[in-house]
């Protein structure tokens, strides 16, 4: 018999969303063209056009001996020609953000390849080699996974974001790395706030009623709360139980 993978518990459009992002068949609905230049200028980690730093010589120049598994794992193209490793780091608003941090580590798991993802406090992160980091920072910034005004794109100084919005429904970033222009929203600094030559159009905001359908995000104020969806409380509460008992050591668990 074969193995369906269910991805994620859950009765509602919110969890039905998330196994949607994280299931690799289901094909992520372009919202924006955010063009391979300007992805590099928000990163900040080279000049658009300059040659890839190397953390190594290109894996057909090195006399490596003979193993299995590198008979078995096709490398990448970054770790082909010995790219040294970069990231790019997302920060999401509870206010019916199409994704949020720990969402954003299972989705890129399923969907790419030699990749470190990471999810600190109201933060995500994801590192690998520097031309797969490009082209996977593409498709994250312009599909469904972001929306210019509650998605960030943030180096440092995350803190705050998800606590309000600004006065014209954008996300609050201490350094205000974008701004709105005539209801489109541009990056004038690069994603750790060092002013940028030339600025970064992303286009505009979903509207609320889109939001509200294609968030990730239990929120009781905006949206569904997490208490609504009775398979998914049933879920985490087991997942916690089973936790603590662990913890604790019982001669019975």
């Amino acid at each position: 018999m074969a193995y369906k993978p269910q991805f994620g518990p859950g009765q509602s459009h919110v969890a039905e969303n998330r196994r949607k992002q994280m299931n690799p068949d289901h094909k992520l609905a372009k919202l924006r063209d955010v063009s391979d230049k300007d992805i590099v200028l928000v990163m900040g980690h080279r000049a658009p056009g300059s040659a890839y730093k190397s953390a190594h010589p290109p894996l057909a120049e090195q006399q490596e001996p003979a193993c299995p598994i590198r008979k078995l794992v096709t490398p990448t193209d970054g770790a082909k020609a010995g790219d040294r490793v970069r990231y790019i780091q997302f920060t999401d608003s509870m206010y019916n953000a199409p994704c949020q941090p720990y969402q954003r580590s299972y989705v890129e798991a399923y969907r790419f390849r030699g990749i470190d993802p990471g999810t600190l406090s109201g933060r995500q992160i994801i590192e690998c080699r520097e031309r797969d980091l490009e082209k996977y920072a593409k498709e994250l910034v312009n599909t469904e996974l972001f929306d210019a005004a509650l998605t960030g794109i943030r180096g440092c100084t995350v803190h705050g974001h998800s606590l309000r919005l600004d006065e014209n429904g954008m996300m609050f970033d201490m350094l205000q790395r974008f701004v709105m222009d005539k209801g489109s929203i541009k990056y004038i600094k690069d994603q750790v706030g060092v002013p940028l030559d030339s600025e970064v159009k992303v286009g505009k905001a979903q509207d609320a009623k889109w939001l509200k359908a294609n968030t990730t995000m239990f929120h009781s104020m905006v949206g569904i709360g997490f208490r609504d969806d009775p398979e998914y409380v049933e879920y985490i509460t087991r997942i916690h139980e089973l936790r603590v008992k662990y913890g604790f050591m019982p001669k019975e668990a």
